[in-house]
């Protein structure tokens, strides 16, 4: 049964804050084989203006996602996780990621769509620090493939 376009416009509440750490950053840079200095020296990352280390652009993928998982497992969206791929991703910053920074994301499903049988759910996070201050926009793109025969 396709999703229910009425859902579209639905927020769910605010993640708990995540404390971003200089090993989280350091750890992630190392996984994508990114080796900015920015992203493991402080040193470095104030030279460019920074008051310490920042993240590469895709961390807030960590965030993002662990807030999705609110619209993957709503029960009344009815989303079946077990047919769902990730169909895109993107970000929109007005600011890099700190160590330090303590964020919150709140997440909006964008659209809900009906392409050949497939639901395409488009979930967009809100990524504030603490103060209220906007860090980050992230775009997600899910896709629920049909069942076999529908």
């Amino acid at each position: 049964m396709p999703l229910d376009p009425s859902f579209i416009g639905r927020t769910y509440p605010p993640t708990a804050y995540y404390e971003v750490g200089r090993e989280k950053i350091r750890e992630f840079a190392e996984a994508v084989g990114d080796d900015n200095p920015a992203y493991r020296d402080t040193d470095a990352a104030k030279a460019l203006g920074h008051p310490d280390v920042i993240a590469p652009p895709t961390f807030a993928f960590v965030l993002s996602y662990r807030a999705a998982a609110q619209v993957l497992v709503d029960p009344e969206l009815g989303l079946d996780f077990s047919r769902v791929v990730h169909g895109d991703q993107r970000f929109v910053y007005s600011r890099p990621v700190h160590a330090g920074d303590r964020l919150t994301v709140t997440c909006v499903i964008d659209s809900i769509k009906s392409l050949a049988g497939n639901d395409v759910l488009s979930v967009r996070g809100e990524i504030h620090e603490e103060s209220g201050e906007h860090v980050v926009t992230a775009h997600m793109m899910l896709v629920a493939r049909a069942a076999e025969g529908e």
